[in-house]
Order: C-alpha cells, then sequence, then structure tokens
C-alpha cells in the first residue's frame, strides 16, 4: 500500500510583477525626485539590504579576504548571497573566497587547516566536530534560530513523468528499482536521507528492527554513492538511476535548470537544518560577523528561497509554495545528533556500518 504524497513537477518558484503606464505628471515628479535625492535614496537601500528581523542592522566588516567554507548544495546560493553582501555597507571591500564540498569532508578539511572565517554545514555534527578542536566557539548556536540558517526536506527524485510510479516509501525496495543517494559515512545529506528512510518505515523510530530491515533492503536497490548530494545529483542527471533521494532544494535547483524530473515529498519525511558559524580563528572576523549576520536578513533568506531552501525566518515571500508533509520528523525525535551518530554512523559498529558492509561499501571516511 503506498503512502499518500505530495508531487511537484513546476519549473521551481516563479514570481511575476505587474507595472502599469505612469502619468507623464508622475514620471516628471518622479525624475525631479530622483535627481534631487539620489544619494539619500541610494543610502536607503543599502541599509534596507542590511535590516535584520525584529530592527536592528547588519554590523560593519572591514572588507578584505573572507574564506567561506561549505557543503557542496548550496553554492548557487552563496554565489547570490556573496553578491549582494558585497553590495551592502556591512560587506563593503569584501572579497568572498568560496569552497564547496562533500560537508563532512569540509569540516574535516577545516578542522585539518584550511582557512574558514564563515563554514555552512549539511547537519550539526559537522559544526560539533569544529567546536571539539576549538575552531567554532561552544556558543555558535545560541541565536534565536539555533544557529540553523536554512531548512528543507528529504523527497523522492524521479525522471520526468515518473516512469517507475514512484509514489512513496515501498516502491524504492521494489525489484528493478535503482537508486541514488550518497556515501553517509561522507556526505550530511545521505544522513537525512538515512534517517528519513528509518523513520517513516520505523513508525517514527518505535519499530527498530523494521527500520533496520528497510535500510537494508533499500541499500540493496542503491547503485551509485557519490561523495556528496551535488554529485549524487549528477550522476541521476547523467542518467543513473530511477529514482534519486535528495533535499528538496536540490529537486527545485535540478528543475530551474531545465532537467527533465519530478518530485514527491513523502507525507513521511524529516526535516533538515543547516548550521552556521563564524570560525574561532578567522583571520577577518569583522567580516565574517556580518556575512553571518547578512544570511539572516529578508533578503538574504529570500535568495534562500529562490534556490529552493525553506526559511528560518518568518514572512519571506515564496515560502507559503513549500507542502507541509503530514508527519514531519525532526532529528530530535531520534534522540539528537550525538545518539543518532552513534547508533547510526559509526563506522566502528552501528546500523548503517553493518548495511554497507553488507554491500561492500566502504564505511571510511576519504
Amino acid at each position: 500500500m503506498h503512502e499518500p504524497s505530495t508531487r511537484r513537477t513546476d519549473r521551481g518558484i516563479r514570481r511575476t510583477g505587474r507595472r502599469g503606464p505612469l502619468s507623464v505628471a508622475v514620471l516628471v515628479v518622479l525624475a525631479v525626485a530622483l535627481i534631487a535625492g539620489c544619494s539619500k535614496s541610494d543610502s536607503t537601500a543599502s541599509t534596507s539590504a542590511g535590516t535584520l528581523p525584529g530592527g536592528g542592522s547588519v554590523p560593519a566588516g572591514k572588507g578584505g579576504t573572507m574564506n567561506l567554507v561549505a557543503y557542496s548544495t548550496p553554492q548557487e546560493a552563496y554565489g547570490a548571497l556573496a553578491k549582494a553582501f558585497t553590495a551592502t555597507p556591512g560587506g563593503k571591500g569584501a572579497d568572498i573566497k568560496q569552497s564547496f564540498g562533500a560537508s563532512g569532508d569540509q569540516s574535516r578539511a577545516v578542522e585539518g587547516g584550511q582557512p574558514a572565517d564563515y563554514v555552512g554545514f549539511s547537519l550539526e555534527p559537522d559544526m560539533t566536530r569544529l567546536v571539539k578542536a576549538n575552531k567554532v566557539a561552544a556558543d555558535w548556536n545560541q541565536n534565536q534560530y539555533n544557529g540553523m540558517v536554512t531548512k528543507s526536506v528529504v523527497v523522492l527524485v524521479t525522471r520526468k513523468g515518473n516512469p517507475k510510479n514512484i509514489k512513496g516509501w515501498d516502491d524504492l525496495t521494489k525489484p528493478g528499482v535503482e537508486v541514488v543517494t550518497p556515501n553517509p559515512f561522507t556526505s550530511g545529506g545521505a544522513r537525512w536521507n538515512v534517517m528519513a528512510a528509518y523513520g517513516a518505515k520505523s513508525n517514527g523510530g518505535k519499530d527498530e528492527a523494521a527500520g533496520k530491515q528497510y535500510l537494508m533492503d533499500l541499500f540493496k536497490n542503491v547503485v551509485v554513492q557519490d561523495d556528496s548530494a551535488r554529485k549524487s545529483l549528477q550522476t541521476f542527471s547523467g542518467g543513473k538511476g530511477d529514482v534519486l533521494l535528495a533535499y528538496e532544494n536540490e529537486a527545485i535547483f535540478a528543475q530551474s535548470k531545465g532537467e527533465e524530473i519530478d518530485y514527491t515529498v513523502p507525507d513521511q519525511t524529516i526535516l533538515i537544518e543547516n548550521p552556521v558559524a563564524v570560525t574561532s580563528d578567522s583571520k577577518n572576523p569583522d567580516t565574517a560577523k556580518a556575512f553571518l549576520a547578512f544570511v539572516y536578513t529578508p533578503e538574504a533568506q529570500k535568495i534562500f528561497v529562490e534556490n529552493g531552501y525553506r526559511p528560518v525566518i518568518t514572512g519571506v515571500p515564496g515560502a507559503d509554495k513549500f507542502p507541509t508533509p503530514a508527519q514531519l520528523a525532526t532529528i530530535k525525535d531520534y534522540g539528537g545528533w550525538t545518539e543518532v551518530t552513534k547508533k547510526f554512523f559509526d563506522p566502528k559498529g552501528s546500523i548503517m556500518a553493518d548495511v554497507e558492509r553488507s554491500i561492500g561499501v566502504s564505511v571510511e571516511s576519504k
């Protein structure tokens, strides 16, 4: 029996505007006002681009080079954010160097000495690693958003027209269905996929045996495990597999680029939350802190929405387009990341270590 689901087959989120004719008199008035107050107008526009929710503004940075290190999927969003930030007073003169890759790999790279001023990961344990390494302050998550900058959900991505009729989790374990998902021992996105699947088939963790068996059956149908979510999307786009487990924002991104895909938001899935922080050994802390403040502004959150992410602040245009699953779990429902990491993703012995070894896949981080 198939679970009910919500399907999105559009080409992403679009907004349109309407402009009406202006009278000559109005045009003259506007022209005079523009000429007389252009400096004031420019200042107002810049200030509004750095206004924080609840009042206040983005602090002033000091320009210079800022190293941004993040997981793979928000690359386009951060490209747009960097451009928008440098157009504000807080980002004036800043040169943002960007590095993207698998979340776990990026976290380990920063731990190992890769220069970083601002870090953004797929999941909290990759930030916790840097706290333990004294690379990020222990209070990184002490803002009103708990240190999270975006949200998403796990979805099922299929070929255009859904030729294999994939409607829910049960369909992924059928004979002949080829599944693509990243390796959970390198990719944060893969871990979200695992927990969404486990939660859906274990009755929210109440039937652990059923959840384990489902993961075993699911991964027998997995044909490729890339090291990052973005690489898995590229593999799927290249023609491999019938269904891709992915972030909702990745599916929206693919559609916006003209990929011939559909996606289903399962009725039972998990809320993805993505952490960000300024590093404690930043070489440019003022600009990094200004950028960290900027990503919480309505303007920045709108850019995230335009790139398929669910915002963490309210009132962002376009946010109402995201469907609400009937059963949306959080990682806290399974004990939080410390417990989940040990139980599911410890390479020395865990549920996913057993699953991967049973199909001959390495569980060692690259």
